[in-house]
């Protein structure tokens, strides 16, 4: 096909396309669903000490912020047969796939850690390109729903992957049948499925809905780019060094908000064990009867995630991204405030709401932010150095929180619980000190 010379107006797509053109975002999430419900009590059951958790998960943080920008920058320039983002999303989740089904099968610890490093590099080659996407194939009036679709699909994704091993267990597959490495039977099943929705979804999305087509002039531009890695790297120095005001206001928020979730996700586990049923014991079934009830709430707040992320297009365009951004998380924050006092199974779903609105709001509102205030031209490298606001938080968090768990948490997973709910609510008032401004045409 040829290419126009003047690029025209982006159509408004239907709800049904913009559906389908996200659809890929379900296998990723369910990828990260996996990863977050699972890898802690993986690494427990492969030895890991408790204290030392967060160094287990370096790999996230590390290979996005090595990859995104680069892949970001890079597809910005891309010209292939295949199209500018798709080659990206393909090559991430093919890796993406092959590591979750060798990931359970891990026989050592250090194995689990570096299929993780794989896994999460697949993941990062795939991301920013198909945040990018979103915004080079809508108008700007859509770009709210847009972003807030993928966090629907962030919602439910996670869902189905906190919720599988239930389902395993309702459809008749032993909870307590265990591998020699004290894995269970049914998280090497849930694995395995992830695998597959990973790819299917990603090949739904690139079958379904093309690109647009690059006019003349801009492959000419593009073409007329220095190109090698120097250049690139030039590239993201340059973009850092201009970047948009309204980006910078953000790191404080990313800040707060990232070092909570990863609080989260790597103690929630061993925090509802010992709350629970009052032992962190990796080998018990206290273990991993908590496991599961995570993965009951895991899967309860990413489906509220689902619902409520449809709900939030309103709301953000009623109210704008920042205030309804910040209400949610308060909420999550006070949730996670109280959630470590509760001993009831079924109360711990009320904390829950707040972080489903919460993880709706994060997986899709900064994104609206960000998208209104970045030029064009440079939204693929934009998005990828906006990563950098998310894992510099984790490797922060990595760094710091081990230094002081025994010291000043008392070496209770309960109060880091504690400590990611109030970092949430001052995420929530750096939300509201940001100044959006966004650039003059899109």
């Amino acid at each position: 096909m040829i290419a126009d010379p003047v690029a025209p107006p982006k159509q408004r797509l239907s709800l049904r396309q913009i559906l389908s053109m996200n659809l890929g975002f379900l296998g990723i999430q369910y990828s990260f669903g996996l990863q977050q419900s699972s890898m802690s009590p993986i690494y427990k059951y492969l030895g890991a000490d408790e204290g030392s958790l967060p160094y287990l998960w370096l790999a996230g943080p590390m290979t996005g912020l090595l990859i995104q920008p680069l892949v970001g920058a890079i597809s910005d320039r891309t010209v292939s047969r295949y199209g500018r983002r798709v080659p990206y999303f393909m090559i991430g989740a093919i890796i993406c796939s092959l590591c979750l089904l060798a990931m359970p099968f891990s026989p050592v610890l250090w194995i689990a850690a570096s299929l993780l490093w794989m896994l999460d590099a697949g993941n990062n080659i795939t991301m920013e390109p198909y945040r990018a996407f979103v915004s080079d194939k809508l108008p700007a009036s859509q770009h709210s729903q847009g972003f807030l679709t993928q966090s629907a699909f962030t919602g439910l994704g996670q869902t189905l992957a906190y919720l599988t091993p239930s389902l395993l267990v309702i459809a008749g597959m032993n909870k307590d049948a265990v591998s020699a490495t004290n894995i269970p039977h049914i998280t090497y099943a849930a694995f395995i499925i992830g695998a597959f929705i990973s790819i299917g979804s990603i090949l739904w999305t690139v079958i379904s809905t093309p690109e647009i087509p690059l006019t003349d002039s801009e492959i000419s531009e593009m073409r007329a780019r220095p190109v090698g890695a120097i250049a690139t790297l030039r590239e993201i120095a340059a973009a850092i060094r201009e970047m948009p005001p309204t980006m910078r206001q953000m790191a404080p928020m990313m800040l707060f908000q990232w070092y909570a979730l990863f609080c989260f996700w790597q103690y929630i586990v061993v925090s509802l064990s010992q709350s629970l049923y009052g032992t962190t014991e990796a080998s018990s079934q206290a273990f991993r009867d908590a496991g599961l009830v995570f993965g009951r709430i895991g899967a309860f707040y990413n489906f509220i995630a689902f619902i409520s992320a449809f709900v939030l297009v309103r709301f953000t365009h009623r109210h704008g991204p920042k205030a309804v951004h910040a209400t949610c998380l308060i909420a999550a924050g006070v949730g996670l405030l109280a959630l470590p006092l509760i001993t009831d199974p079924w109360l711990l779903l009320l904390p829950m709401v707040g972080m489903g609105l919460a993880w709706a709001s994060i997986m899709g509102n900064p994104y609206v932010m960000l998208a209104g205030c970045v030029p064009a031209h440079r939204t693929g490298v934009y998005m990828g150095i906006f990563n950098m606001f998310i894992v510099i938080p984790m490797l922060i968090q990595i760094a710091t929180l081990p230094q002081y768990y025994h010291r000043l948490l008392a070496s209770d997973p309960r109060n880091v619980v504690h400590l990611a709910g109030a970092l949430l609510i001052a995420a929530a008032i750096a939300t509201l000190r940001i100044r959006t401004q966004p650039v003059a045409s899109r």
